[in-house]
């Protein structure tokens, strides 16, 4: 309780203190602009969907949606206006499937992630999930971002990191590891920027 990201969260009404993560990193790269189509995997409670909201929002709180936000989350979600929310698993094709249909054609802006698999204390057994998770986040990437768009997702150091870094150098252009200040510092997780498709 003593965490200031906490209280923030709570005096601005987000649901978790994960927004703030998502602020820093918009704030340093300039991802989100009214007028996008943004895809939030891994979405539930909806911290990361609330601040995309507010961001697409060009009057401010309770205007006009200027934009589209498709959220995916295995968890359900209480709605948030505006927001799409589709409830699924990112690995089961159908799923991709439905979130596939919403796009409806569309190209992606930014795709941004925090999905993290269940861990079950078996390291190299949770890498692999992790690594599956953001290699079907790439894939998903490579398919519908736009030329220049950006994806971020959350991963962790460790087993298969430098692996993952390499095929984000694969695919875009521009790579950037990032953690952010509202990432707690004894939590392994860590942020990677991918902008740019390569073969786009």
């Amino acid at each position: 309780l003593n965490d200031p990201y906490v209280k923030l969260a709570q005096k601005e009404g987000y649901r978790a203190r994960a927004a703030y993560k998502l602020q820093e990193i918009d704030a340093q790269f300039g991802l989100i602009h009214p007028g996008q189509t943004v895809v939030d995997l891994g979405a539930a409670p909806g911290a990361w969907s609330q601040y995309l909201r507010r961001r697409l929002t060009p009057g401010g709180a309770g205007g006009a949606l200027a934009g589209c936000i498709i959220a995916l989350d295995i968890l359900p979600m209480e709605p948030i206006e505006g927001v799409h929310f589709l409830q699924g698993d990112f690995r089961e094709p159908e799923v991709l499937q439905r979130l596939e249909q919403t796009l409806a054609g569309r190209k992606v802006d930014v795709v941004v992630s925090d999905m993290a698999p269940n861990l079950s204390g078996i390291a190299a057994a949770d890498a692999a999930r992790v690594t599956h998770l953001i290699e079907l986040a790439l894939d998903f990437a490579r398919a519908h971002l736009q030329p220049e768009g950006t994806l971020v997702v959350k991963l962790f150091h460790g087993s298969g990191y430098a692996e993952l870094v390499q095929q984000f150098r694969q695919t875009f252009k521009v790579v950037k590891p990032l953690k952010p200040k509202a990432s707690r510092d004894r939590s392994a997780e860590t942020f990677l920027l991918g902008r740019g498709l390569k073969n786009a």
